[in-house]
């Protein structure tokens, strides 16, 4: 089939992709009975047809939810999954925070990580896992897309020779988004990044719970010294006051320890630890039920290290533990926090390289869209 381009009239910049807001025409004459696009020019660059039948850019819902227009991913149905800008589950970008309900970001960052490197590269591999990603959610039948405003807004522009100042830039960069109202869902990065976010998130809604899956408890106190590494994060955020700790869950711990006792800190502080070995063979619904009471209705920050899944399942990370989470009872922890005041969320600890399936950074997509799914204001269809 072929596509005559027979204009290229100015386009309404309404949470378009900022770079090629100005390159895509909006009007075509086809030759033929099909939607299809142009293969010589921008993957944006869509039949009329096609724009009016996937709505790109903004989307009115037709469901009864709201009447508001909202930002749809592209559908692999009209646009080859492969295509396009790489943005998380192809949403449009856009250059800020403002205006959204929730945002995509990416942190790549592991100069804190102690075994295996390569989690800088996390939130590229999961957004180009999650083009596999669709607009709806058929088991809990959340429809994020007919109910809030999300986009991707890039990656923060870390230090990689310097952990300190990339906790700087982090925390200011989610300053700013929180100003905003605007809810973050992170890609990882190792599990550091967490740190400086809760700064942010705290500065705004003050101590938070906290529903941490993970192998590892991450409230180490220092290695060689230093204070701030990804096995830290926890227990810098208790030394600053940003955890409600009496509302601190942490799922999957297991591992071998450098001490006899390595929750004792943990109790101490009054976190509720779930270790591995008391999830094998269960289904985890109950459990999500206690914490949801636990939680309350107040601010609720989820935090996910992949590793907190069995390896079998997500070999792609850099300190991985036997004996983990399986797949369906990490969908049981997010799916169980719908209804929590959340107020955040982050997926970290991916690092593609050691997994050369992809499988990982897949299981990392679907993760962050189920977090996508729970938030608040977040309808059913």
């Amino acid at each position: 089939m072929r596509i005559q381009i027979t204009d290229w009239p100015e386009m309404e910049p309404i949470h378009q992709f900022n770079i090629l807001s100005q390159v895509i025409p909006q009007k075509f004459s086809m030759a033929g009975p099909y939607p299809s696009t142009n293969l010589c020019s921008s993957p944006w660059s869509l039949s009329q047809e096609v724009m009016e039948m996937q709505h790109i850019g903004c989307h009115r819902n037709r469901r009864g939810l709201s009447d508001k227009k909202f930002n749809v991913p592209l559908s692999a149905e009209f646009v080859a999954r492969p295509s396009g800008v790489c943005t998380m589950m192809k949403l449009p970008y856009q250059e800020s925070a403002e205006g959204l309900d929730a945002a995509f970001i990416g942190v790549p960052l592991d100069t804190g990580t102690s075994n295996r490197p390569g989690a800088r590269f996390g939130p590229r591999h999961i957004r180009a896992e999650s083009s596999m990603v669709r607009r709806f959610n058929i088991t809990t039948r959340s429809a994020p897309y007919d109910s809030i405003m999300v986009a991707d807004i890039g990656d923060v522009n870390v230090n990689l020779y310097d952990l300190k100042d990339s906790c700087r830039r982090i925390r200011e960069a989610y300053q700013r988004i929180m100003a905003t109202g605007c809810i973050p869902l992170t890609l990882g990065g190792d599990h550091t990044i967490t740190y400086p976010i809760l700064q942010a998130v705290a500065e705004k809604h003050g101590p938070v719970g906290l529903v941490h899956v993970d192998a590892h408890t991450d409230t180490g106190d220092q290695a060689l010294g230093e204070k701030i590494y990804h096995g830290t994060p926890f227990r810098r955020c208790v030394d600053e006051g940003l955890l409600d700790c009496k509302r601190v869950v942490q799922i999957g711990i297991r591992g071998s320890s450098y001490t006899a006792d390595p929750y004792k800190f943990c109790r101490d502080q009054g976190f509720r630890v779930v270790l591995a070995e008391d999830c094998w063979f269960k289904s985890l619904v109950p459990l999500m039920s206690e914490i949801r009471l636990q939680m309350g209705d107040k601010p609720v920050y989820i935090t996910f290290d992949i590793d907190g899944i069995d390896p079998s399942f997500a070999p792609g990370t850099g300190t991985p533990e036997i004996a983990g989470l399986t797949t369906h009872q990490a969908l049981e922890i997010i799916r169980g926090c719908k209804g929590m005041n959340i107020v955040g969320c982050d997926l970290v600890e991916v690092a593609p390289m050691y997994d050369l399936s992809g499988n990982t950074a897949l299981t990392a997509a679907n993760l962050l869209f189920e977090m996508l799914c729970v938030l608040p204001n977040v309808k059913n269809y």
